[in-house]
C-alpha cells in the first residue's frame, strides 16, 4: 500500500521527508538565536524566510518555465534569466541608496514586499499566444506581447527585491553594531565574544533564507503534476520541447515524439490529434506553473505581516542625529577619509571575487538546471526539485561548520573571514572538477547532441547530490560571511549602500550567466565545467594573495 502511494505521490513524499529532517534544525537555530544573539534576529530571519520562499518557488522553475512556455532555446531563456538575475541584485544597490537617503529602512522594505507581490500576481495569470483557431503558436504579436508581460512581471519582482533584500541585511548588521556596543560596556572579553557571534548570526540569518528555499522548489512541480493529471496528462521533462518543435515545424511525427507522447497520457483510450495534444499539453503544463505563483503572493503577504508586527524591534542603520553637530580638525577629517578609502578598497576587492563566485554558483538556475533535465533521470523527481538540495545542505551543514569555526576560535586558531572566502572558492572549484571528470569518463557530447539521441543513457541523481554538496559548502564559506565582512568594513553612514554594492557585485556575475547554457549546448559538456573550475581556482589564488591586507582593514 505504501509502495503504491509512494509511486503515485513521489514528490509529496519527498517534501514531507525534507520537512521532517529540517524541523529539528529549525528548532536548534531558533533556540541558539534567542539565547546568544540580538533581539530581533529571529523576526528579521522569519520575514526574510517568507520572502525567499515565495521567490524560490519562481526561481526554481524560471529558466525551464520560459523554455516550456515560449518554446525558446536554452540560450534565449538563459539570456532572460541572466538579465532578470542581474536586475535583482543591481536594483538592491538602488534600494540601498533610497533607504540611506530617506533614512526610512522600514518603509522601503515594506514597499519592496508589496511590489514583489504585484509581480507574482501578474505571473500567476495563465496567458498564451494563440492563433485564430485557438492553437498555441510560437511567434506573432500575441506571443510577443505575453512574453513582454512576463518580463514586466519579472521587473516588478526584481525592483521589489532591490528595495527589500539589502536593506533587511543592513538592519541585521546594525543589530550587531548595537549588540557589540552593549558588550563593550561590560568588558573586553564580552566585546570579543560578541564580535565572534556576528559571523554565526549572519549564518543563522542565511539558514532561514534556505528553510524557505528548501520547500519552495516542490511547490510548482506538485501543482503542475496535479493540474496535468486532472487533464489526463502525465509529467514528462521532454514533452513540452517536443510539442513546441512539432508546432514550429509541423510535418511528420518522429519516433521519439510518438514514444514520449504515449508515456504522457493517463488514459490511452482518450485520443488526440497531434495538434490538439501539443496545444493542450503546453497549455496545461504551464498553467500549473502559473498557478503556483499564487503561493508566492501569499508568502509575500505573510512576510509583510511578520515585518509589520516586529518592526519596532529593528534598529535604523546610520540614522542621523540632526540635533548634534560635531566639529572635526583637518587632521581628523584626513584620517577619517583615509580610513573610509581603505575600507572601500577592501570592500571592492572582495566584491571582485564575489562576481566570479556568483557567476559559477548561480548556474544552479541555468546550466545545472538544464543538466538535471537532460542528463539526469527525472522518472522519480522533476528536474526543478533538485534545486532544493542546495538549501537543504545549507540547513544541515551550517551547524557543523559553525561548531568547527567555534572550536577553532576557542583554541585561538580562528580563520579570518577573507581566508574563509578563499577556501570557499577552492571548494566551488571541486564541484565543477567533479562534473568535468564524470563527463569526460562518460564521453558526453554537447547537450544539443545528447538530446537528439533516441534513447540516451542518463545519470543517477547521486551526481546532483555530490555537486550541490560541494557548491553548498562553498556557499557557506562565502555568502553569509561575505555579508558579515561587508557589515564590518562598511562606513557607518553608508551601510545600506555597501550592502547594495555586495548585491551589485552579484548582479555583475549574474549578467554573464547566459554563457553557461551557451557553452553547455555548444561544446562537449566537460569543457563547460572546466571553464567554471578555472574561474574558481583563479579567484581562490587572488583571494589568498589579499588575505593579510584584508585582515588588517577588517580589524
Amino acid at each position: 500500500m505504501f509502495q503504491e502511494f509512494f509511486t503515485e505521490h513521489r514528490t509529496l513524499v519527498f517534501l514531507l521527508g525534507v520537512i521532517i529532517v529540517v524541523l529539528p534544525f529549525l528548532v536548534y537555530y531558533v533556540t541558539t538565536a534567542l539565547k546568544h544573539h540580538p533581539k530581533g534576529l529571529i523576526a528579521a530571519a522569519l520575514s526574510n524566510m517568507g520572502e525567499r520562499f515565495g521567490y524560490y518557488i519562481m526561481n526554481a522553475v524560471l529558466a525551464l518555465f520560459i523554455v516550456s512556455k515560449f518554446g525558446l532555446s536554452d540560450a534565449q531563456a538563459g539570456a532572460i534569466y541572466s538579465v532578470f538575475y542581474c536586475l535583482i541584485y543591481i536594483l538592491s544597490l538602488v534600494g540601498g541608496i533610497i533607504a540611506d537617503r530617506s533614512q526610512n529602512y522600514n518603509r522601503t522594505i515594506q514597499w519592496g514586499l508589496i511590489v514583489m507581490a504585484l509581480g507574482y500576481i501578474v505571473l500567476s495569470v495563465p496567458l498564451f499566444g494563440k492563433d485564430a483557431d485557438g492553437f498555441i503558436v510560437d511567434g506573432g504579436a500575441g506571443w510577443w506581447s505575453i512574453l513582454i508581460v512576463t518580463c514586466i512581471a519579472l521587473l516588478l519582482i526584481a525592483f521589489g527585491n532591490g528595495l527589500f533584500k539589502g536593506n533587511l541585511q543592513a538592519l541585521v548588521g546594525k543589530m550587531y553594531d548595537n549588540f557589540e556596543a552593549e558588550a563593550a560596556k561590560k568588558s573586553p572579553e564580552a566585546l570579543a565574544e560578541a564580535k565572534e557571534r556576528r559571523d554565526s548570526g549572519f549564518q543563522i540569518f542565511y539558514v532561514f533564507i534556505n528553510i524557505g528555499g528548501v520547500i519552495a522548489p516542490f511547490i510548482a512541480p506538485l501543482i503542475r503534476e496535479w493540474w496535468l493529471k486532472s487533464h489526463n496528462f502525465i509529467y514528462n521533462a521532454d514533452m513540452s520541447a517536443l510539442c513546441h518543435d512539432w508546432i514550429a515545424k509541423g510535418g511528420e511525427v518522429s519516433e521519439k515524439f510518438a514514444a514520449t507522447m504515449s508515456q504522457s497520457i493517463v488514459d490511452p483510450s482518450i485520443t488526440y490529434t497531434t495538434q490538439d495534444f501539443c496545444t493542450s499539453y503546453i497549455d496545461v503544463f504551464n498553467s500549473g506553473i502559473h498557478f503556483s505563483f499564487i503561493a508566492s503572493v501569499v508568502a509575500m503577504l505573510i512576510s509583510l505581516i511578520i515585518f509589520l508586527i516586529s518592526k519596532k524591534k529593528f534598529p535604523q542603520p546610520a540614522k542621523k542625529d540632526t540635533a548634534t553637530v560635531v566639529e572635526y580638525t583637518a587632521e581628523e577629517k584626513a584620517a577619517m577619509a583615509k580610513e573610509i578609502k581603505q575600507r572601500m578598497a577592501a570592500l571592492f576587492a572582495v566584491l571582485g571575487i564575489a562576481i566570479f563566485f556568483w557567476f559559477s554558483f548561480h548556474q544552479n538556475g541555468q546550466s545545472l538546471s538544464f543538466f538535471a533535465r537532460d542528463f539526469v533521470s527525472s522518472d522519480a523527481v522533476a528536474p526543478e526539485i533538485w534545486q532544493a538540495l542546495n538549501p537543504f545542505f545549507v540547513i544541515v551543514l551550517t551547524p557543523i561548520i559553525m561548531i568547527v569555526f567555534a572550536a577553532l576560535a576557542r583554541k585561538g586558531k580562528s580563520i579570518s573571514t577573507p581566508k574563509k572566502i578563499g577556501i570557499g572558492m577552492g571548494i566551488a572549484a571541486c564541484a565543477y572538477l567533479f562534473l568535468m571528470v564524470l563527463s569526460f569518463i562518460n564521453n558526453y557530447p554537447s547537450a544539443t547532441d545528447f538530446r537528439a539521441l533516441l534513447d540516451p543513457v542518463k545519470l543517477g541523481p547521486w551526481v546532483l547530490i555530490v555537486t550541490y554538496f560541494f557548491l553548498t559548502v562553498a556557499e557557506l564559506f562565502i555568502s553569509p560571511l561575505g555579508l558579515s565582512f561587508v557589515s564590518k568594513v562598511a562606513p557607518r553612514h553608508m551601510v545600506g549602500l555597501c550592502q547594495g554594492l555586495w548585491l551589485g557585485a552579484t548582479a555583475v556575475g549574474n549578467i554573464f550567466l547566459w554563457l553557461g547554457p551557451l557553452m553547455y549546448n555548444a561544446w562537449p559538456i566537460q569543457y563547460c565545467w572546466l571553464v567554471f573550475a578555472i574561474v574558481c581556482v583563479i579567484s581562490m589564488a587572488v583571494m589568498f594573495g589579499m588575505v593579510k591586507w584584508l585582515e588588517r582593514v577588517a580589524k
